[in-house]
C-alpha cells in the first residue's frame, strides 16, 4: 500500500558540519528504521570548533516545503529543532496546524554547545505562547529549562517545579534532561519525565566524560518522533529514546577537534 513504511518530519535547521540539527535527526531516523522528511528552516555555518555563521530561509519557501510534503507524504509525527526567530516559530506553528503531521516533539534549539544563542528572548516568548501549547512532548536541556522558565535550577525539586512550569504553557508531556557538566566528580546524569496524565519518573545513565556530545539532543527528539511515528506509546518512546542516545554518547567517533559527532552507528536497528 502507497505511504504505508513510517514517516517522519523534522523542521530544522542544517548544520554544516554534519553532526547536529537536520543531518542528525535524518542519521537517527535512518537507523530506528522511519523515513524521514525535511522541512529546513535555516542554515548554521561551523564546525567543531563554533558556530560562525547562520541564516534563516525565506518564509515562502518554508511554507512550500509544508504544502508539497503534505500534499504527498503520510507524516506519522514531526519534531521541530533550530527555529531562530520568533517570526520563524509563528510561522511554524501555523504551518504545523494546517496540516496532518502526527504527533509534535518540541526540541527548543536555545543554545549551541559550544555556547552559540541559537535564539533570541522575542522568540524565547513566541516559543511559549504559539509552540508549547501544540507539543506533544518538550524535551528542553537543563540551560534551555533554565531560559524558558527563568528560574535558576539548584536542585531536585526545582526541576520538577521547571517540568510542571513549562507543562502549565501547554505541552503534554516534558522530559527535562539533566546537567551535562563537564566535571571528573559527576557520576550520573539524571533526566526527569513528566507525563500528561500526572506520572512522573527519574531517568538515570551513568555520565559520561567527553566533549564527543554534538547532536545528543537532537538524536534524543528525533528518536522520540521515530517511535511515535511507529505508533509507540510516549513513555515507550523516551525511553528507547534514552537508550540509544547514551549507546551513540558512550562510544564515540573521532571527528573533529573539539565538540566532535556522538555514533550514530550505535544506535540499534529495530
Amino acid at each position: 500500500m502507497e505511504n504505508d513504511f513510517p514517516q517522519a518530519l523534522t523542521i530544522a535547521g542544517s548544520d554544516s558540519d554534519g553532526s547536529a540539527g537536520m543531518e542528525a535527526d535524518l542519521h537517527s531516523f535512518f537507523k530506528r528504521k522511519v523515513y524521514g522528511l525535511v522541512v529546513l528552516t535555516a542554515a548554521v555555518a561551523g564546525n567543531s570548533y563554533g558556530v560562525f555563521n547562520r541564516c534563516n530561509l525565506p518564509e515562502d519557501f518554508i511554507q512550500a516545503e509544508f504544502k508539497n510534503l503534505a500534499a504527498d507524504f503520510k507524516i506519522r509525527a514531526a519534531k521541530t529543532g533550530m527555529l531562530a526567530d520568533a517570526p520563524l516559530i509563528s510561522l511554524v506553528a501555523k504551518e504545523y496546524q494546517k496540516y496532518d503531521l502526527g504527533p509534535l516533539v518540541v526540541d527548543p534549539v536555545i543554545v549551541s554547545k559550544h555556547g552559540a544563542i541559537l535564539m533570541d528572548d522575542p522568540g524565547i516568548d513566541m516559543l511559549r505562547s504559539k509552540l508549547l501549547p501544540l507539543a506533544t512532548i518538550l524535551t528542553p536541556n537543563f540551560k534551555e529549562a533554565e531560559r524558558l522558565t527563568e528560574m535558576d535550577i539548584k536542585d531536585d525539586s526545582m526541576i520538577i517545579k521547571a517540568a510542571s512550569k513549562l507543562r502549565s504553557w501547554g505541552a503534554k508531556n516534558i522530559m527535562l534532561k539533566g546537567s551535562h557538566a563537564f566535571d571528573s566528580q559527576q557520576k550520573v546524569v539524571r533526566d526527569y519525565v513528566l507525563l500528561e496524565d500526572g506520572s512522573s519518573f527519574w531517568i538515570e545513565n551513568s555520565y559520561i566524560d567527553t566533549k564527543r556530545i554534538n547532536g545528543t539532543g537532537d538524536t534524543l527528539s528525533a528518536i522520540i518522533t521515530a517511535e511515535l511515528a511507529k505508533g509507540e506509546n510516549i513513555r515507550q518512546a523516551i525511553m528507547t529514546a534514552n537508550e540509544n542516545t547514551h549507546r551513540a554518547l558512550a562510544d564515540s567517533i573521532l571527528v573533529g577537534h573539539k565538540y566532535g559527532p556522538i555514533n550514530h552507528w550505535k544506535i540499534k536497528e529495530n
